[in-house]
């Protein structure tokens, strides 16, 4: 006996998941994983808590789910980064990648620092299985690239570690920064001038 196809989501039951995932990538992002709670998800969303334990299993559910999502776009950028391009280009690339990554997505930037922060309790699995080797293939890039004297010698391992900090730095500090800056400058549009320049004299050979 064959088994029935599993149905088709319909629209108001699809619509009501992108309303909890998009309710619940607010408030992890400003309250982080331990300090959300489905309450806050289900006032944010305008559904009930029934109605969201319909859709999904708890709130660790909604978080990996929401977690499991970024990580393939989070690692889209670095994964773009050719080996065949000119090295420079390919940095500042990356550069800028990741800082429209920042002006598009800071919730989904602090949602990934919170779980970074915590240990990485729900997100280990995906650092190893599809960072880390992401990241292995990335740095032999830069390194082969520097070994040919196309870049100036640096440890690439610290280089990505420091474009990511100084990009996400604006997203996930975001609060600091709006003191420290005045409202009418738009700080991203500096920033990104300003960390193209710092990655430009550091590079060059």
């Amino acid at each position: 006996m064959t088994e029935a196809p599993a149905r088709k989501p319909s629209r108001i039951q699809m619509r009501n998941r992108k309303k909890i995932m998009e309710a619940a990538l607010d408030v992890f992002s400003r309250h982080g994983y331990r300090g959300a709670t489905l309450d806050q998800i289900a006032e944010q969303s305008g559904l009930s808590k029934p109605n969201i334990l319909y859709y999904f299993d708890g709130k660790e559910d909604i978080h990996v789910q929401l977690l499991s999502q970024l990580m393939e776009s989070w690692l889209d950028p670095l994964e773009h980064m050719d080996s065949e391009g000119d090295p420079l280009a390919e940095i500042l690339d990356y550069v800028r990648r990741k800082m429209e990554m920042t002006r598009a997505f800071p919730r989904e930037s602090r949602l990934f620092a919170n779980e970074i922060l915590q240990g990485a309790p729900r997100m280990g699995p995906h650092l190893e299985s599809g960072l880390k080797p992401l990241f292995d293939r990335k740095t032999a890039v830069i390194r082969n690239w520097m070994a040919q004297g196309k870049l100036a010698q640096v440890d690439p391992r610290h280089l990505i570690f420091s474009i990511w900090a100084t990009t996400q730095h604006y997203a996930d500090f975001d609060a600091q920064v709006q003191v420290l800056v005045p409202a009418d400058e738009n700080v991203l549009d500096g920033a990104e001038s300003y960390i193209e320049t710092l990655f430009t004299k550091l590079l060059s050979p």
